[in-house]
């Protein structure tokens, strides 16, 4: 199906994640300078540092509540938010994948939803260490109503999630790097129908019911027309 596409994410959907995206890249990086003396010593200006970790931190959910509470235009953001937290068999599939590498790739499972198993994993690690570091990081900051010993252990949880969070930022890059068409998909909206026919067939098949797939296609499922990538919100 070279040239048809079809639209995987819209607008809203983009939005909340590079702005999501750029927030949790200030937190990494004003964390990590504040984690980290050598560098803390070396840059100098901690307060700030940690003035904008703070608002950066307080700002990191609000991106997210304004595209779920934009009424018709959230609509597509709401449903993949319901689809990454809800787990089927497709998503078991896919992990067994994972270990099944002896076999020719045509017999390994091949997830059908528009997001697999791994990708839902991703989503709750993020989600949850986001969650973890703002208690921890309001127990910390808005410390004197807390006892001495809950504000050790938001200091200890926050550190630990925050490596996990380093750990996590990272593959994700490297992986949206390895594949390019979900990459590109972030940045336009679309991917080839070629590449939804075989990485995510069954969320391909709704999409043609539903009238989301552009670009002339002979009854073959050959292309003999091209529309590239645009945005649609």
């Amino acid at each position: 199906m070279t040239g048809a596409w079809v639209q995987r994410f819209d607008l809203v959907t983009r939005v909340v994640h590079w702005v999501t995206a750029a927030l949790a890249l200030v937190l990494v990086l004003t964390g990590t300078i504040l984690y980290v003396p050598e560098l803390s010593a070396a840059i100098g200006r901690r307060a700030t540092l940690n003035t904008i970790h703070v608002v950066a931190g307080l700002a990191l959910p609000i991106p997210l509540l304004l595209g779920v509470l934009a009424g018709r235009a959230g609509r597509r953001l709401r449903h993949d938010l319901v689809e990454l937290g809800r787990w089927d068999p497709t998503d078991g599939a896919w992990f067994r994948r994972r270990g099944r590498h002896r076999l020719p790739r045509e017999e390994r499972p091949v997830p059908a939803g528009k997001f697999n198993g791994g990708q839902k994993l991703v989503a709750a690690l993020f989600g949850g260490a986001f969650a973890v570091q703002l208690m921890t990081g309001a127990i910390m900051h808005w410390n004197k109503p807390f006892p001495d010993d809950w504000r050790t252990g938001a200091t200890f949880v926050h550190d630990w999630a925050y490596l996990v969070l380093v750990v996590l930022t990272i593959g994700h890059v490297l992986k949206a790097f390895e594949e390019p068409e979900p990459r590109a998909a972030m940045i336009h909206g679309r991917v080839p129908v070629a590449w939804a026919a075989k990485a995510r067939p069954g969320w391909l098949s709704v999409q043609a019911l539903d009238g989301g797939v552009d670009g002339d296609v002979d009854q073959d499922g050959a292309g003999v027309g091209e529309r590239p990538p645009q945005d649609v919100g």
